[in-house]
């Protein structure tokens, strides 16, 4: 079988950043998938789940309600538990969305209160959030971003 395309980025010179993972293109859409590393895969301890949780309630619904929510597609964890994924619509670059992130990071930091989507009725695993470690991980991220701009993936 074919090597899927994020299994092919040597993760052990990965560190965080805000990378294009791929495009795919069908009947003239583009979407992007953006890889949002939050930590150096096998060299950092991977991140709490329930703060990988409160990030995807937060990040999805920030992200949801921006300018750019037509955009959106997809927010959520990748299964290493070491970042995330955005899928958006649009042949873009990590440049194009920078700001995007940098403000749901903004909006992730600056949160306050009960968290969107954390009912029984409204979400599978309702009760397993945590604002403080969340804050922690974004915080963290936000700095590696604006510090370091990593925007393409290393060889």
């Amino acid at each position: 079988m074919e090597k899927i395309a994020s299994f092919t980025v040597d993760h052990t010179k990965l560190f965080p950043g805000l990378y294009v993972s791929r495009k795919d293109s069908k009947n003239g859409v583009t979407v992007t998938t953006f890889d949002l590393r939050f930590t150096a895969p096998n060299r950092e301890p991977v991140m709490d789940t329930p703060a990988i949780h409160t990030i995807e309630h937060l990040g999805a619904t920030y992200l949801r309600n921006s300018a750019r929510k037509d955009d959106i597609v997809y927010f959520g964890p990748m299964g290493c538990r070491t970042g995330f994924y955005l899928v958006m619509f649009g042949d873009l670059e990590s440049k194009d969305i920078k700001q995007l992130v940098l403000d749901m990071c903004d909006f992730i930091l600056d949160f306050e209160g009960e968290i969107p989507g954390a009912k029984p009725e409204e979400c599978g695993n309702y009760s397993e959030q945590n604002l403080n470690m969340a804050k922690f991980y974004i915080d963290d991220y936000k700095d590696e971003i604006e510090e370091f701009g990593r925007f393409v993936y290393p060889q």
